[in-house]
């Protein structure tokens, strides 16, 4: 049976493959600094082709993110400056990025951070009854006492939250 880790966070065993996923796990999203394209399951595969060039895979969390080009050349540079001569980078839409593919280290990067992770799993992907999220709690003082202040925040990917109780604005991932 295939785990979500395996499939959000496919590490090559092939050991030359797996030095060079580390370097490219080291970069990180340039709007959430704290994570890593790692963390966000936004690194898809690392394979060394016959040719000996590094061949990465990067699966945007939308179509649009302006990140994404930032994203590809910090995984250029990063492969580059560790030795690397030829790497080639592609951008992989399918399947698509959904936040299950965050790792749980990542989840409580970004509740330190001070944005709450997406709580839940994807309605697309589970089989069973869509969950409804009643409250999003509070990154700051744990209180589910807030409410939506905006759909879209900082970026499309997060809405931005009040906790009426500490009255501290958050953003919030949400699931996708």
């Amino acid at each position: 049976m295939v785990t979500a880790e395996a499939v959000a966070r496919p590490v090559p065993s092939d050991p030359a493959a797996r030095r060079a996923w580390a370097v490219a796990a080291t970069v990180t999203d340039p709007e959430i600094p704290v994570l890593t394209i790692e963390d966000l399951g936004v690194l898809r595969s690392v394979e060394l082709a016959a040719d000996g060039a590094v061949e990465v895979r990067l699966t945007p969390t939308y179509s649009g993110c302006p990140a994404l080009d930032a994203m590809r050349d910090d995984v250029l540079l990063a492969l580059t400056a560790a030795g690397y001569a030829e790497v080639r980078v592609e951008l992989v839409l399918a399947p698509a990025w959904t936040t299950d593919w965050m790792s749980d280290a990542g989840r409580e990067k970004l509740r330190r951070y001070g944005i709450q992770p997406p709580s839940g799993r994807a309605a697309a992907r589970d089989a069973g009854p869509v969950r409804l999220a009643l409250a999003v709690k509070c990154p700051r003082c744990d209180s589910l006492h807030t409410r939506e202040l905006a759909r879209f925040g900082s970026t499309s990917c997060k809405a931005l939250y009040e906790c009426l109780d500490c009255l501290e604005p958050f953003d919030y991932f949400k699931v996708l």
